[in-house]
């Protein structure tokens, strides 16, 4: 099993890539995440090492290439996909974890400035979050620390990822992955043209989580949550 870890908030990676690891996981991970597991003693695969091509324009690019997607995309049912692996030397990625560059937390700050903003949007890591998820079938995708434990606790006991858990992790993916742009749309639609911020946004995107379903609706045939 292969796994590519790329992590902006470190918060229980080393643990996590360390269990991973003594699993038989082998690990494969970016620049700054790949140091941090490499100091702590662990055999880490850089994506540029994988890929056979560097980072480039300060980490804007690095894996966004066909070894990284071709490898989360597959199809492990498919004669032809996993062929097609195989004639161009792709492994295929079984686990992903990912979180991502901290838009929400930069553009909070008062001090925030546009330029600021727009290196804090990250562009790799929701592309391979939604190449993941989209594959839930064959890959587990983690975007929160808090998910380490279960995925590492069905690991240890079933040797894999089951099936319900790769689905709820994918919805998780989609719904962070929308969360995310939906901040980045919400900040930017507040800049004008002269650089001032305007009090209410050009688009205002809503995300509401639910809490629990109620007992009744506005009126006893509807169901409320």
């Amino acid at each position: 099993m292969n796994a590519l870890l790329s992590v902006s908030d470190k918060t229980g990676i080393v643990e996590f890539a360390s269990a991973l690891q003594a699993l038989g996981v082998k690990l494969i991970s970016t620049g700054g995440t790949a140091s941090l597991l490499a100091r702590h003693g662990l055999a880490v695969t850089e994506v540029a090492e994988l890929t056979g091509f560097p980072e480039m324009l300060d980490g804007r690019v690095k894996t966004l290439h066909p070894k990284v997607h071709g490898g989360l995309l597959a199809r492990r049912d498919h004669p032809a996909h996993m062929a097609a692996l195989a004639a161009q030397g792709i492994e295929a990625i079984d686990l992903l974890v990912v979180n991502l560059y901290p838009f929400e937390a930069t553009v909070a700050r008062a001090d925030c400035t546009l330029g600021d903003a727009i290196e804090h949007i990250d562009i790799g890591g929701p592309a391979m979050i939604r190449s993941a998820a989209k594959n839930w079938k064959d890959v587990a995708v983690l975007t929160d620390a808090s998910q380490y434990a279960e995925v590492l606790a069905e690991l240890a006991a079933a040797g894999t990822v089951g099936e319900t858990m790769r689905f709820a992790l994918a919805v998780a993916a989609f719904n962070r992955i929308s969360q995310y742009d939906g901040a980045i749309s919400h900040y930017l639609s507040c800049i004008r043209g002269d650089g001032s911020h305007a009090i209410f946004p050009g688009q205002a995107n809503g995300c509401f989580v639910k809490l629990q379903d109620l007992r009744y609706g506005e009126n006893p045939h509807q169901h409320a949550a």
